[in-house]
């Protein structure tokens, strides 16, 4: 949890706010900006799909609301759903989780740009040592074999694990590990790892991910103790964590991962989302007022893996410089973002294809007169501000 004291602001309201500000430079809007149809076409009256889940941490009691308000947006032009708010910590402590969440992307672009979010917010909280875990489940098959193999090592140990456990590791063995993690209790350390159950299709998805946070230049490490119930979440799961400069101590500022399962439970139909929540204490002011995102003046589009895997860091840049642009990084095809620039009218469009992101380069396309300039990628915020493009929206840092 992140302590407002050593943040540069003055309460939790003031964090949120910040907080809310980067997300919003990434594209997320607030859940209540989103549009709300009836639930009776994917939900019959009286269903509880959460009825029967078998959660394994408390924090992931947060999701189906989550779900339920997703759903309810329908289907936006777009194609994606990214939306931020805020909710009580589920553990009792006083303190606020902002969830961001990234509904409707089935490819690692979603937990990687979560991510990158996640660690400018708390970068601006001055949160200098940030430590991310990465683990992946895979998908339900592989991670059935890895759950069956979790009930078989823990009957082994049966005996050394509490009595009101014991119950758990026959119904839940996952969840059951879980607790014996949060415990500290020492058979943890053998417990097979579920990154070696998955399959080659599976692998090549999590490199996907690590190649998005190796080219932001976000280190992390992998470790096979961040897990949750198989009910809520597939593939990846990830928290991040600071040392505690008093104690030094580890402690989780941020969480989650891609929670398919539980989506698609709700939707009963395949559907793809991913979070990551960030938990703050509550210190003073917690409430904020929504904000209606503001206009834009560039749409930053991508054509091909390599050039969408190297503009997260490009947007970074531009954040910091405070030039907001708008951005589809889950399209796969260029011809769906010209389409959403085109919506929004934006006069100006930034192209980057696979020639230019071996060349470190980005198109400036004026949409008035379709000239263009090529600008190295360390120049374009200077090259931007000179130019004045963008710059009366801008969003601070």
């Amino acid at each position: 949890m992140i302590r407002i004291k050593g943040t540069p602001y003055q309460n939790t309201a003031a964090f949120i706010s910040a907080a809310s500000h980067i997300a919003e430079y990434y594209g997320f809007e607030h859940f209540d900006n989103l549009p709300k149809e009836s639930l009776r076409r994917t939900l019959p009256p009286g269903a509880r799909p959460d009825a029967d889940i078998n959660f394994a941490r408390r924090d992931e009691r947060q999701l189906p609301s989550a779900a339920r308000r997703i759903l309810s947006a329908g289907t936006l032009p777009q194609g994606a759903i990214l939306a931020w708010r805020t909710s009580p910590l589920p553990s009792g402590v006083p303190g606020i989780a902002l969830e961001l969440h990234a509904a409707g992307i089935d490819t690692a672009i979603a937990e990687a740009l979560l991510i990158v979010t996640a660690d400018a917010i708390l970068k601006h909280a001055n949160i200098s040592e940030r430590i991310l875990s990465i683990n992946n489940l895979g998908s339900a098959e592989s991670s059935g074999r890895y759950v069956r193999d979790v009930g078989g090592y823990l009957r082994k140990h049966i005996e050394s694990i509490s009595a009101s456990l014991r119950p758990r590791v026959a119904v839940d063995p996952l969840g059951a590990l879980v607790q014996l993690i949060e415990r500290g209790h020492p058979a943890v350390s053998r417990a097979p790892q579920a990154m070696e159950y998955l399959t080659e299709d599976e692998r090549r998805r999590f490199w996907d991910l690590l190649e998005y946070l190796e080219i932001s230049g976000l280190p992390y490490e992998l470790n096979g103790q961040i897990l949750g119930s198989r009910d809520c979440w597939a593939h990846t799961l990830y928290e991040i964590a600071t040392i505690d400069a008093e104690t030094g101590a580890r402690i989780t500022v941020a969480l989650g991962g891609r929670y398919d399962p539980l989506m698609s439970r709700f939707a009963r139909r395949p559907y793809a989302a991913a979070m990551i929540a960030i938990h703050a204490e509550a210190r003073g002011a917690t409430s904020v007022k929504v904000r209606t995102p503001g206009v834009r003046a560039m749409y930053f589009a991508h054509l091909g893996l390599e050039a969408r895997r190297r503009i997260l860091p490009v947007l970074e840049k531009l954040r910091e410089a405070g030039i907001p642009v708008y951005h589809g990084l889950w399209n796969e095809r260029i011809g769906e973002q010209m389409v959403a620039a085109r919506t929004l009218a934006t006069p100006y469009i930034l192209i980057m294809g696979h020639k230019e992101a071996i060349e470190s380069t980005v198109l400036v396309r004026e949409v008035a007169t379709n000239s263009q300039e090529a600008v190295s990628l360390d120049d374009l915020p200077s090259y931007l501000k000179q130019r004045r493009l963008g710059i009366s929206q801008a969003t601070s840092k």
